[in-house]
């Protein structure tokens, strides 16, 4: 059974189905990525939301957290709605939310599915415990292989390497079927110890881990230039990590790859963001994780005095105000799936028999 797949959406047909300019249904998302905080314990180096310089983020203010009625009510929604399930990230550290147990708690009882990205400092307590239990996936995002390195990667003291490392060991005993991933992300400082990194974090019980470059810039040229040094030895790791690590219980996931130096889009509208949306620890919605806390082309909408649900059924036409043509020249999460989406809904009907 495959984890990750381009055609998760295509199980999911009446809302394919409703997603054009022409339809009168205005479904739920399938899938909302809630950012509960932009505070976070933790200072990376390569953070992008940290970064003036990068676009993804570019408007974020680091003091913005969800008050918890507001959460509490988004909660509501989801579940009247009909959403599939939530994904909390940052932003911010999402275990840094002090409502982070109790939403997720709520989620839970109203039938919807939840995960977390996380750096693990605080994967620890109630949270991680009703993550455990009930959740279907966590990951852990990592970078360094002991104290000094995670410190300097970090700007956090050298101890918190180690507690990191106890507290997925301690995850993963909380019993429960939670899928625990690591993102193990790749930089000029850290490809001696890729696959090392690997074979430790199978030895401490997580299901996988998935190998990705650290951004170091919007140009995808840019980023494939600080990649190219090391990028042989790099794959020739994550290869090996595939044919000694890999088991039935145990899985590599090589997403460490050049990045398109091209950004251009070829189609007028976005279907993903009304399948996967983001709501932002400063309340408005955002069309997607590529272009959250950007102002100026990438708000939906705003909750601040509204509930989610009646900002999402009442604005129909705001899905068909960004033009990826012309508005998203800068890298995509969803593109590959929009493409075959568009490809999907402009079949012609009288040819659809003949397959």
């Amino acid at each position: 059974m495959q984890l990750y797949t381009k055609l998760k959406i295509f199980h999911y047909q009446e809302k394919l189905d409703s997603l054009t300019r022409e339809s009168k249904k205005t479904l739920a998302p399938v899938h909302i990525r809630i950012k509960p905080t932009n505070i976070c314990n933790h200072s990376c180096s390569y953070c992008a939301y940290r970064d003036k310089n990068m676009q993804l983020g570019q408007d974020m203010a680091i003091k913005d957290t969800i008050p918890a009625a507001k959460m509490a009510e988004i909660v509501e929604d989801c579940i009247e709605m009909g959403v599939k399930a939530v994904t909390f990230s940052g932003g911010g550290e999402p275990f840094c939310y002090p409502h982070l147990a109790e939403t997720a708690q709520a989620l839970v009882d109203g039938g919807i599915s939840i995960a977390s990205l996380t750096n693990g400092a605080l994967l620890k307590g109630k949270a991680a415990e009703i993550f455990a239990l009930h959740g279907t996936w966590v990951r852990v995002s990592m970078d360094g292989w002991d104290g000094p390195s995670y410190a300097k990667f970090r700007n956090i003291s050298e101890d918190e390497f180690s507690k990191v490392m106890e507290n997925i060991e301690n995850f993963k005993n909380m019993g429960g079927k939670c899928f625990l991933g690591v993102n193990y992300i790749i930089n000029k400082d850290n490809t001696d110890h890729v696959f090392e990194m690997g074979q430790r974090l199978k030895d401490l019980g997580v299901n996988s881990v998935k190998f990705t470059a650290c951004l170091v810039s919007n140009s995808g040229k840019e980023n494939n230039e600080y990649h190219a040094p090391f990028f042989e030895k790099v794959k020739n790791q994550i290869q090996l990590a595939l044919e000694k690590l890999t088991d039935r219980n145990f899985e590599i996931f090589d997403s460490y790859h050049n990045l398109d130096e091209r950004f251009k889009k070829d189609y007028d509208w976005c279907p993903y963001l009304q399948i996967l949306p983001v709501i932002g620890a400063d309340q408005r919605i955002y069309s997607c994780h590529d272009k959250a806390y950007n102002l100026d082309c990438g708000v939906l909408g705003t909750i601040k005095d509204q509930r989610f649900k009646d900002a999402w059924q009442n604005n129909r036409e705001t899905f068909f105000k960004i033009v990826p043509r012309r508005d998203c020249n800068h890298h995509c999460t969803s593109n590959n799936q929009n493409k075959l989406i568009h490809e999907y809904l402009d079949a012609d009907p009288e040819h659809l028999p003949f397959v």
